[in-house]
């Protein structure tokens, strides 16, 4: 119990320190944001279980795939706020953009062989 307790602390603590840096500047704040710390998180976590080094591989490669659709987002939820639509819409519309871009990726991807 204290182990998942520590991955929570320590996963939490990442998020916020990213969050207030990012309210003082923003530009390092994308910086840190931009890191793949969830991936990172998760495969040091993985490693220390004991994961096999294939299983944390797979994990890398899902990853890339899927870090792609998700690059929609920041293309078209900066640019809907641009254009004064309100936020919650925004974020929404990007969202649901997003989402709906995985949907058409994944068979896509299972055609040429990567099965996620």
């Amino acid at each position: 119990m204290f182990y998942y307790a520590l991955k929570l602390i320590i996963s939490a603590l990442i998020i916020v320190a990213v969050s207030e840096i990012a309210k003082r500047n923003t530009g390092i704040g994308a910086l840190l944001a931009s890191l793949p710390l969830t991936t990172l998180l998760a495969i040091v976590w993985m490693r220390i279980e004991g994961s096999p080094t294939v299983q944390i591989a797979e994990l890398v490669e899902q990853v890339f795939w899927l870090v792609l659709p998700s690059l929609l987002f920041f293309l078209i939820f900066p640019l809907l706020l641009k254009q004064g639509l309100d936020f919650w819409l925004s974020l929404f519309l990007a969202s649901t953009t997003t989402v709906t871009t995985y949907l058409v990726l994944l068979p896509i991807l299972r055609r040429f062989g990567v099965h996620l």
